[in-house]
C-alpha cells in the first residue's frame, strides 16, 4: 500500500468514525455518565473547557456572553438562558451541545468547521462533564 492510498484510507476511516459518532448523537444517544466520583469544576472540567471552549468563552467579549472559564459564568450560563441543570445533565444545553445532539448544528460546541481547528469533545469528556452536572456541577 503507498503513503497516498494509506492517508486516503486513513480519511475515509475518521470520516466514517466521525459520523458515526455523531448521528447516534443526532439520535438521542448521549454518551453515559462517567463513573468517577467527586467530579469538580476545578479539577475535572475546567481541563476539558480550556482545551476546547475558552478561545471563544472567555475574555471582554465571549461568545453568547458565555464565560467557561469560571464556575460562576459556566454556571449564569448565555444570555439566553442557563446551559446547565445541575443534577439533570441529560437535560442540560451544554451537553446536547457538546455531544452534538441538536438538529441545530449551529449549537453545536465546538462547531464542526471552526478557525482554531479544535475537534469535538469526546464520549468520555463529555461523560465526565455529565457525571459533574449529575453530582450538582460544582
Amino acid at each position: 500500500m503507498t503513503i497516498k492510498t494509506t492517508k486516503l484510507l486513513l480519511a475515509a476511516l475518521s470520516a466514517a468514525i466521525g459520523f458515526t459518532l455523531t448521528a447516534s448523537a443526532e439520535d438521542g444517544q448521549l454518551p453515559p455518565p462517567s463513573t468517577k466520583t467527586g467530579v469538580t469544576y476545578a479539577t475535572d472540567i475546567k481541563p476539558i473547557f480550556d482545551a476546547s471552549c475558552v478561545k471563544c468563552h472567555s475574555g471582554d467579549k465571549p461568545k453568547a456572553r458565555l464565560h467557561l472559564d469560571t464556575l460562576d459564568g459556566t454556571l449564569k450560563g448565555t444570555k439566553d438562558g442557563k446551559i446547565v441543570t445541575p443534577g439533570d445533565s441529560a437535560n442540560s444545553p451544554v451537553i446536547k451541545s457538546v455531544a452534538h445532539a441538536t438538529a441545530d448544528q449551529d449549537l453545536w460546541m465546538p462547531p464542526l468547521k471552526n478557525k482554531a481547528g479544535i475537534a469535538p469533545l469526546t464520549a468520555d469528556q463529555i461523560g465526565l462533564i455529565r457525571a459533574w452536572i449529575d453530582q450538582g456541577a460544582k
